[in-house]
């Protein structure tokens, strides 16, 4: 074990955009300081989800500490937080930040600057971290590392000169950058008092030993036995047991300031600990908490619905524990006529939805649908309230509505310089409005963008990446509240409203989703015995209806031949029984139905 001393410790980040190798390079650093054994080395070690890993992407960060024989023949501590790539996981990568000293941009050579890693470096920037620039793939055909010098310190402003060259994939350099954390990246700065302070910057659920807290001691220590107390819920607990990843956990006798490891209390409710929380000595406490997290606010929210009714309880304890896991994640139940009792869920984007989605499937077991996304919209009523809706449910009556605000982003695009017409009519179409144009070099661009944020919650990645091959890449922030023509589209089946479908749209949105998702209805209600109207209504003016066919039965095949009058006289009967049946008859929706009107497309 190595001797402790603050000034030999060294606390890291990575921040990359997705697929720029940051998983594989640490990975080499992992190899490079033994931490781990050649027979236990797989791609992308630390990335233990099976979504991480099918999907090639970081969503959890990560922390593992490894050991290091620098050339100046000191033994130095690195603590290295994984964080992901992906704009909806922004603030994973803000709390790991707020753990380190310094942090690593890594760049790909052959990609160069994207969205996401200039949103990431300001985040570091914000939090006053020494940057290392690496620039990743130097060994791929296609290579062009002084041409990403140049764009990095052209679109990002910062100093490129000494950025080091490697390959994660072949091992290129990779000792470099381990040298270089330890010469450029300050360590930790040595406390003034021994009062304990630890920055609780992640947990997670272990159904055998409760919560896991990951925490950064910023000063005093923490031992097994000590009594700590947790200033936000003012909960007090007895630690069992304390230690670092390695990348498992290893128990260890006591953490020291400016370590990063893990702490087991006999923590059993998930709502006792709150991630950004400050934890301190319940004897001698500290006066001030430490300088923590923002309250995240979601951006995107969609109810979660069990298919089983019976499944609610066992769905209300998957949702805690991962919220426990990822604490940008809001709940709160509610009920709907159509689906039975769920949660309104709140994410920090459309992966991050699909990811908790995913997770509750397998990690859980439960079969799942979600309503469409929507965004937090405002609506001033006469009197002079404000009502913030989220759920087309809750829509007020339109009589009383002053004024309605939508949610408005900026937005970063960053795209090769030949797509630039393609993507102007993108943001055309989805009422965006273009800032300001920047050349970063002689093949690309840096558009700045506002749009409204529930136009680009559901499909705009996905037009962005297909209009420019894969190539356009973008982030965004939250801007401002802008008074907006914000309307409720209902929909009726059979002249009975659907609220699952139901939504709120812009007025020039409205006619153009009601026909898609009237469309797409048609296509997947499967037909009845009598005709079945679907209508998009706005209030009441129909916007779009189609008309779902009813089953025929021939029943005047046996009539062949002989007088027509036989014939009319069964039609009439038959026309008699489809009327009645219609009025007590029930249209049952498939579940598939549901999941498949959230991806219509206007």
């Amino acid at each position: 074990m190595n001797k402790y001393n603050i000034k030999n410790i060294r606390n890291f980040s990575i921040i990359a955009h997705i697929d720029h190798g940051k998983s594989t390079l640490a990975d080499r650093l992992l190899e490079l300081t033994h931490t781990v054994a050649a027979r236990d080395m797989q791609e992308q070690l630390l990335d233990d989800m099976d979504l991480e890993r099918e999907r090639g992407i970081t969503i959890k960060a990560h922390p593992v500490t490894m050991y290091y024989q620098a050339h100046n023949g000191e033994s130095y501590q690195i603590n290295f937080i994984d964080t992901p790539g992906h704009v909806d996981f922004s603030y994973e990568v803000s709390r790991s930040l707020s753990a380190c000293e310094g942090a690593l941009l890594v760049v790909d050579a052959v990609q160069g600057v994207q969205a996401q890693s200039l949103a990431n470096v300001h985040l570091a920037l914000e939090r006053d971290l020494e940057i290392l620039i690496v620039i990743n793939k130097i060994d791929l055909p296609a290579a062009d590392v002084e041409g990403v010098r140049k764009q990095i310190e052209e679109a990002i402003g910062l100093d490129a000169s000494d950025a080091i060259s490697c390959s994660a994939k072949s091992g290129i350099g990779v000792d470099k950058v381990l040298e270089k954390i330890i010469t450029a990246i300050p360590p930790p700065v040595a406390p003034d008092d021994d009062i304990l302070r630890a920055l609780v910057f992640d947990s997670h659920y272990d159904v055998y030993r409760g919560v896991m807290v990951y925490v950064r001691i910023m000063s005093g220590e923490i031992k097994k036995g000590s009594l700590i107390h947790m200033m936000a819920t003012n909960k007090s607990f007895e630690v069992l047991e304390v230690g670092t990843f390695t990348p498992k956990a290893t128990p260890l006798e006591i953490l020291r300031p400016g370590e990063v490891g893990y702490m087991i209390a006999n923590i059993k409710n998930t709502s006792d600990v709150k991630i950004g929380d400050t934890i301190t000595n319940q004897k001698y406490r500290a006066q001030e908490p430490l300088p923590g997290f923002r309250l995240i606010t979601p951006v995107v929210y969609a109810g979660i619905y069990p298919i089983d009714a019976t499944d609610f309880e066992a769905l209300r304890d998957a949702l805690v524990k991962l919220q426990l896991n990822d604490s940008a994640l809001h709940i709160e139940q509610e009920s709907s006529t159509a689906l039975g009792f769920g949660f309104r869920c709140g994410f920090l984007g459309l992966l991050h939805l699909e990811i908790v989605f995913e997770r509750i499937q397998r990690e859980f077991d439960i079969d799942i649908i979600s309503t469409a996304p929507s965004v937090m919209y405002r609506f001033i009523l006469n009197d002079g309230t404000l009502k913030e809706v989220d759920n087309p449910a809750h829509y007020p009556d339109p009589a009383y509505i002053d004024a309605a605000e939508e949610p408005w982003v900026k937005c970063h695009i960053m795209i090769p310089s030949e797509y630039l017409g393609a993507i102007m009519n993108l943001g055309m179409d989805k009422r965006g409005v273009c800032l300001k144009t920047e050349t970063i070099d002689a093949r690309r661009l840096l558009l700045t963008y506002r749009f409204p944020l529930n136009e680009i919650i559901t499909n705009f990645n996905d037009k962005l990446k297909s209009i420019t091959k894969g190539y356009g890449s973008f982030d965004y922030e939250f801007d401002s509240y802008e008074v907006g023509d914000i309307i409720k589209l209902e929909i009726r089946v059979n002249e009975e409203p659907v609220d699952a479908f139901s939504c709120l749209v812009h007025r020039s949105k409205a006619e153009s989703k009601g026909r898609a998702i009237c469309a797409k209805l048609v296509e997947v209600i499967p037909m009845q015995l009598f005709k079945v109207p679907i209508q998009a209504a706005i209030g009441g003016k129909i916007v779009a209806r189609e008309t779902i066919k009813a089953i025929t039965k021939n029943v005047t095949a046996k009539c062949y031949g002989g007088d027509i009058s036989r014939k009319r006289k069964l039609w009439e009967k038959q026309k008699k029984g489809k009327k009645r049946m219609k009025q007590i008859g029930q249209v049952n929706i498939p579940q598939s139905a549901f999941m498949k009107v959230l991806t219509a497309d206007e």
